[in-house]
């Protein structure tokens, strides 16, 4: 994501602007089932459950009749760490749980993007400091699931 600089004057500007990368992420090959699974394993290889699944394909297909390509969202928790950010602030739970996405690359067969939510836009959005720790925390162990997935 492109980072565009902010003018410390415009307060709406800096409400709206994101400057952290919406995303950690890497491109894998395998098939889809593969590396959802993959995706799955290095998640609980750093201590996060999958509470919830939404596959995107499925769903705009029968709510909404459109195709897209394989796209299935994963609510990733890593229970200390959404303990601690719920302890500095209660409304953080509307950021939870880490969304990770695995979504088909259709330039390419076989290939396949993996992208969890970077933690640091809880700090951002929230503007809370005492959550700096908790999002360092949860970008290392989110880093280390997604570059583990080869």
């Amino acid at each position: 994501m492109e980072t565009t600089e902010i003018d410390s004057h415009n307060e709406e500007q800096a409400m709206t602007t994101p400057t952290e990368p919406i995303a950690i992420a890497t491109k894998v090959t395998g098939t889809f089932d593969d590396v959802v699974t993959r995706t799955r394993a290095a998640l609980a290889e750093q201590g996060f459950g999958i509470l919830t699944e939404i596959d995107m394909q499925a769903t705009l297909k029968e709510k909404l009749g459109e195709d897209m390509e394989k796209y299935l969202i994963l609510g990733a928790c890593n229970p200390p760490l959404a303990h601690r950010a719920v302890s500095v602030d209660r409304q953080i739970g509307l950021l939870l749980p880490c969304n990770v996405v695995v979504r088909e690359d259709t330039a390419t067969e076989n290939s396949f993007f993996v992208e969890a939510m970077n933690p640091a836009l809880m700090v951002q959005v929230s503007s809370e400091p005492g959550l700096e720790s908790v999002a360092a925390d949860a970008s290392v162990k989110l880093r280390a699931a997604v570059t583990s997935i080869i």
